[in-house]
C-alpha cells in the first residue's frame, strides 16, 4: 500500500535558500526517505512538490534536473486546486504578504521564511487572517535547529548555567562589494527600497532564538550602519547602499538577562564559525555555534589576574571542554519541515506560527527606530487580541528615514 500524498506549492524556489534549503534539502530529502513518519511509527506521508516562479524556463529546468512533474507560473492556478494542501513561501520580503493573503483566503496551510511582512502591522494582520480562517500557519525558526543551539537547549534544561547572567552573540563575514569578486548576497539585501537590511534579515531570527531560549525580549537599544556606501550589483552596475549592512544591539530579556549581539556583513571572521554565542551563568558558560557547543564549569574556571606588564602565556582556549554530541542532528530546515507536516496531518505541535514571526518583524521595526532615535524601545507583549496594535512606523520607512539621517 502506498503512503498518502501531500500537495505542497513552493513559490521562490528559484532563490538561493529557496531552492538549496527547501526544496534539495528538506522536500526532496524527505521524498527520497519515503515521506514523514507520523506518530504512530508505521504510518508515513509522502511529499508531492509543484514549483510556483515567474520563469517557466528555470520551473522546467528545476523540474528536470529533480524529476518533479508539477510546475506553474500561475499561482492562482495552483492556490485553486485541491491537489495542493500546502503554500509554501520563499519570496522576497516585499511579495511575500500579498501572496500569503492569496493563501489564506484559498484555505492552504501555510509554512513561510520570515520575515513574514514589511511591518509589524502587517504581520499581525496576517496572524489574525489565518486564525479567523483556521488556517495552519508556520514561520521558519532554522536557527533553533542547529547543533550547536540543540546543545545549548540541553545544558540550559539541564540546569548547567545555574542563574543565566548574560548572552554575547558574533553574526556575520565580509560580503565582497562585488567589483574585483562577486557578491555572495543578492544586491536588494542592500536596498532599503527593496526591503533589505540586516536588521530586517537578522532580527527576526534573533527574536525567536532568544525567546525559545532565555526568555521574551523586553527592550532594544540598536545602532544600524551602513559601512559600505556603495555596491555593485548582478548586473557588474553600481549601486548605493541604502540598507544597514551592520548593526549592533543589546537586548533586555524577561528575567532580567542581559543579550548583546552584533550582527555585519563588513567584518572578516576570527572566530571558530560564522555565528557564535557565549552564555555565562553563576555556575558555568558556554560558547557555541553552528555545530560546536564548549562549556567551563564553575569549578574549572581560571581565576586570571590583570597584569598589563607581563604577557599573559596563559592558554585560555584549553580551559574549555567541547560538548559532546550524543546523537546525530538532521538539516535544521528539514526538521522543521517534518515538523510542519505532522502538525498540518496529525495536528501535532507548533510553536512557530504567524505569531511568533509577527513578534520578529516587530522587533526589527524597533530595532531600527531605536537606532534612528538613539535611545532604548522597550516592546508589548503581542496578541492576537490587540494586545499590541500601536505598531511603528514600518520597517521599510524606517530604514529609508535611517538612510536619510547620514
Amino acid at each position: 500500500m502506498s503512503a498518502p500524498t501531500i500537495g505542497i506549492i513552493m513559490n521562490g524556489v528559484s532563490g538561493r535558500m529557496g531552492y538549496r534549503q527547501h526544496l534539495v534539502r528538506s522536500i526532496l530529502a524527505i521524498r527520497e526517505q519515503g515521506g514523514v513518519l507520523l506518530a504512530d511509527g508505521v504510518t508515513r506521508v509522502q511529499v508531492e512538490p509543484i514549483l510556483v516562479g515567474r520563469s517557466e524556463a528555470k520551473l522546467a529546468e528545476l523540474a528536470a534536473r529533480h524529476g518533479i512533474e508539477h510546475y506553474t507560473t500561475n499561482l492562482d492556478e495552483a492556490l485553486a486546486d485541491d491537489r495542493w494542501q500546502i503554500y509554501a513561501d520563499f519570496l522576497v520580503t516585499k511579495a511575500r504578504a500579498h501572496a500569503i493573503r492569496k493563501a489564506i483566503a484559498a484555505g492552504k496551510a501555510i509554512y513561510t521564511e520570515k520575515p513574514t511582512a514589511e511591518s509589524f502591522e502587517e504581520a499581525l494582520e496576517l496572524a489574525r487572517l489565518a486564525e479567523e480562517a483556521g488556517i495552519k500557519n508556520g514561520v521558519v525558526h532554522d536557527k533553533l535547529y542547529l547543533p550547536g543551539l540543540q546543545k545549548l537547549k540541553r545544558l540550559i534544561d539541564s540546569g548547567f548555567f545555574g542563574r543565566i547572567l548574560s548572552v554575547r552573540g558574533e553574526f556575520g563575514y565580509w560580503v565582497f562589494e562585488g567589483d574585483w569578486q562577486p557578491a555572495q548576497r543578492p544586491s536588494w539585501n542592500y536596498r532599503a527600497e527593496d526591503g533589505g537590511g540586516i536588521i530586517v534579515d537578522m532580527f527576526p531570527h534573533w527574536n525567536y532564538v532568544l525567546e525559545n531560549l532565555f526568555g521574551r525580549v523586553e527592550s532594544v537599544y540598536a545602532k544600524a550602519v551602513t559601512e559600505i556606501a556603495e555596491r555593485i550589483d548582478e548586473q557588474g552596475n553600481r549601486y548605493p547602499a541604502t540598507a544597514d549592512d551592520a548593526a549592533y544591539a543589546i537586548f533586555e530579556l524577561e528575567g532580567g538577562v542581559v543579550a548583546q549581539l552584533n550582527s555585519s556583513w563588513t567584518t572578516r571572521v576570527n572566530r571558530d564559525e560564522l555565528v557564535e554565542f557565549q552564555v555565562d551563568g553563576t555556575h558555568g558558560s558556554a560558547v557555541v555555534g553552528l555545530f560546536g557547543c564548549k562549556i567551563q564549569p564553575r569549578n574549572a574556571t581560571p581565576k586570571p589576574v590583570w597584569n598589563p606588564d607581563l604577557a599573559d602565556a596563559h592558554d585560555y582556549d584549553a580551559d574549555w571542554i567541547e560538548s559532546p554530541g550524543n546523537q546525530e542532528f538532521e538539516n535544521g530546515f528539514k526538521t522543521q519541515w517534518e515538523e510542519f507536516i505532522r502538525h498540518v496531518v496529525e495536528d501535532a505541535p507548533n510553536h512557530y506560527d504567524f505569531l511568533a514571526g509577527a513578534r520578529g518583524v516587530l522587533l526589527a521595526e524597533e530595532g531600527l527606530r531605536s537606532s534612528v532615535e538613539g535611545r532604548r524601545i522597550a516592546l508589548p507583549v503581542v496578541a492576537l487580541d490587540g494586545a499590541a496594535t500601536d505598531a511603528a512606523t514600518p520597517a521599510s520607512e524606517q530604514a529609508a528615514e535611517l538612510a536619510g539621517a547620514r
